[in-house]
């Protein structure tokens, strides 16, 4: 197997974890407005750890992005 293609194949498995990024950040906000909705006086509580969990499986997101990254163009 070449190296570039072993390379490649690497990166592309490595942004796998973005899948799992999107249904995440899904959920977050999905749970976030359906709070909301039920209790709209608990907003203010509510929306900043919703960010806060956003900030975080985004964060996720971006450490996929550079191993992927690394793979290609550092090794």
């Amino acid at each position: 197997m070449d190296v570039e293609a072993a390379k490649m194949i690497g990166a592309g498995l490595a942004v796998i974890a973005l899948a799992g990024v999107g249904v995440g950040i899904g959920s977050i906000f999905a749970a976030l407005v359906s709070s909301i909705a039920r209790n709209p006086a608990a907003r203010d509580n509510v929306f900043g750890i919703g960010i806060l969990g956003f900030a975080l499986t985004e964060a996720i997101a971006l450490f996929a992005l550079v191993v992927a990254l690394l793979m290609l163009f550092a090794l």
